[in-house]
């Protein structure tokens, strides 16, 4: 926003520039006139530099540019007879004074620039000496409050974009980092602790127990290497990331290249209705029971899906267990899917597994 405000600068300059020439004569100091009007092309050629440079970019510099603008606006009274003031706009036209309403905008957004837009025409009003309240013959101030008050709305979102972008692409470096130490790390520790841990449980006896301690450093590994970064932006969160730390020699899970980003409540509450399932497969699939997490990024929704090669649900089994009253399903599960405007499918059948599958639209 810079760059365009420099060239409303210039444009505003060779305005002022035709105004000059066309009125010169009629000033009661013509050479004074032009004296001042070199001190405004000094000023703005500065002012263009540090705005580029950034260096001006700071309330300070604000208020110096504005201190001009009023000074030179007051000047009208030095150069000009009251009777050429109460005909004319104020001298060196007020669209070159809107400059400050635009500076002051882009730096603290739209209260701000629509004051400076205000203190602009406070100056002009005092150098005519009235207060014009036809606003159909004379708009000016009207367009100094629109200014200010467009500028500064569009400042304010050009940072919160920019910021946004920041972080995104923060996130997205991370996460490249992750996956490529995730790689390196499962390639080597990770898979041998694995090992360890199936072999372990397998011989049984003495080795039971060193395998439960290798599963519990895998598992341990597998969470540092998924938490390297902040599965956030903004106010979004990664559920892809969130769900990676489920990830162990039982459960595996797929994740696209870019973060899947949600709002961080309705990424939560997902994660934790598949975190329940993953549970239910701990719980009851069996011993042996490997389960699948897949997430996908749909554009319009994000669904996740978690599939286990275990025993599966006889039917009439859900049923009875709402009657006895245990809602794990019906409430961790299908509740927080409906709740977040979801849907929650279950597909199972005794020996055959169970594949949850949730989708949550993205609002």
């Amino acid at each position: 926003m810079w760059r365009a405000a420099q060239v409303f600068r210039l444009l505003s300059c060779l305005y002022a520039l035709g105004f000059q020439v066309s009125v010169n004569d009629d000033l009661d100091r013509p050479g004074l006139a032009w004296l001042l009007f070199a001190v405004l092309l000094a000023w703005s050629a500065l002012c263009a530099l540090a705005y580029l440079q950034g260096f001006g970019r700071r309330w300070s510099w604000v208020l110096a540019e504005i201190a001009v603008v009023v000074a030179l606006i007051l000047s009208t009274e030095v150069v000009a007879s009251a009777q050429w003031a109460f005909d004319n706009q104020s001298w060196p036209t007020t669209l070159w004074a809107t400059n400050a309403t635009i500076s002051a905008a882009i730096v603290s957004g739209p209260i701000a620039g629509m004051a400076t837009g205000l203190a602009v025409m406070a100056a002009s009003t005092a150098v005519k000496g009235f207060i014009n309240y036809d606003l159909g013959r004379n708009a000016t101030i009207v367009i100094e409050l629109a200014v200010g008050l467009a500028v500064g709305m569009a400042a304010q979102t050009a940072r919160r974009a920019h910021a946004e972008l920041e972080e995104a692409a923060r996130l997205a470096a991370a996460h490249q980092e992750r996956e490529r130490l995730s790689r390196e790390v499962h390639d080597g520790a990770i898979q041998v602790l694995a090992l360890v841990s199936r072999r372990g449980r397998e011989i049984g006896g003495a080795t039971a127990e060193l395998a439960e301690l290798a599963g519990q450093q895998e598992r341990a590994l597998r969470r540092l290497v998924s938490s390297a970064a902040e599965p956030s932006v903004g106010s979004l969160t990664d559920v892809g990331a969130l769900l990676r730390q489920r990830a162990s020699d039982r459960v595996s899970v797929s994740l696209p290249a870019e973060p899947v980003l949600l709002e961080a409540g309705v990424a939560a509450e997902l994660a934790a209705a598949a975190t329940n399932a993953l549970d239910n497969v701990a719980a009851h699939a069996g011993p042996d029971a490997r389960a699948y997490v897949l997430v996908e990024d749909l554009g319009d929704a994000v669904t996740v899906s978690i599939r286990d090669d275990g025993a599966g649900i006889p039917d009439g089994r859900l049923d009875e267990a709402l009657r006895e009253g245990r809602v794990g399903v019906s409430k961790s599960i299908v509740g927080r899917m409906e709740w977040l405007g979801g849907s929650a499918k279950l597909t199972t059948g005794a020996g055959s597994g169970t594949e949850w599958e949730l989708t949550v639209p993205r609002r």
